[in-house]
């Protein structure tokens, strides 16, 4: 487990993958994604699967849990997942990302905290320097989130995507390990 503020950060579990699907199969939630189409529990159970026959060290996936504000000390709800992908280990750069798939944590912190969370980790255990994210330019949430957190715009990919009849751009955003 990786402690934040509000948050913990561990493995995904089997009972955590029935949430995952209810939140890949919301539209709205899915165009903050990449993926266009909901999945299903079996192909979720088979992700899940593969992950665990891999033990890929390139991928770390992790559930995002919080402590509600209203619990000083009580039960942790999972309310999300995030992970850093294709962890280069000799240029020591990974790709951040997240979801906050429980609707009624969007816009209260808790993505933030997961990203400072997440962002502290690789940089301190993993020893990583550079972490970068993709994020759609129109998503004010999670640009803002992330600006927070110290990330740095550092280009854009016009028209990079399609969604909902419509191109949108595509920002790319680093953080280095000493601009924290």
């Amino acid at each position: 487990m990786i402690p934040g503020q509000r948050v913990r950060l561990r493995p995904i579990e089997k009972d955590d993958l029935a949430r995952y699907v209810k939140w890949f199969s919301d539209p709205e939630l899915r165009g903050f994604l990449d993926g266009h189409l909901p999945i299903s529990q079996v192909q979720e159970e088979k992700w899940f699967e593969q992950m665990l026959a891999i033990k890929d060290r390139n991928t770390q996936p992790l559930a995002i849990d919080a402590q509600p504000d209203d619990m000083a000390v009580g039960p942790w709800v999972h309310i999300g997942g995030c992970g850093l992908h294709e962890i280069d280990w000799r240029a020591r750069h990974a790709e951040l990302g997240i979801v906050i798939g429980a609707r009624d944590y969007w816009g209260r912190g808790y993505g933030t905290d997961a990203v400072q969370t997440l962002t502290r980790w690789a940089f301190d255990t993993l020893n990583l320097n550079r972490v970068f994210l993709r994020v759609f330019a129109d998503n004010g949430r999670a640009i803002r989130c992330y600006e927070k957190v110290g990330f740095q715009h550092e280009g854009r990919l016009r028209q990079h995507s399609f969604n909902n009849g419509a191109y949108r751009d595509v920002l790319l955003m680093g953080l280095l390990r000493g601009d924290r």
